[in-house]
């Protein structure tokens, strides 16, 4: 396996790791034209959002603290 289709595999894994998504496939011979760096770029896009949601969940969270 190749870097680059590595790399397609770690973006089809995290968009699958979302709730609502259930069956991500990217055909490798639409990335092909893709450079590595701009994939990674495309992995670390999707791990800053996952952190983001990760922490407004949190945030939503702490608001019913209040309540208890």
């Amino acid at each position: 396996m190749t870097k680059k289709e590595e790399l397609i595999l770690d973006i089809q894994n995290l968009l699958n790791s979302y709730d609502d998504v259930n069956s991500t496939n990217i055909n490798p011979d639409l990335l092909k034209f893709i450079d590595e760096n701009t994939l990674i770029d495309i992995i670390d896009s999707l791990l800053s959002q996952k952190e983001n949601n990760k922490d407004s969940d949190a945030v939503w969270l702490e608001t019913f603290k209040k309540y208890r």
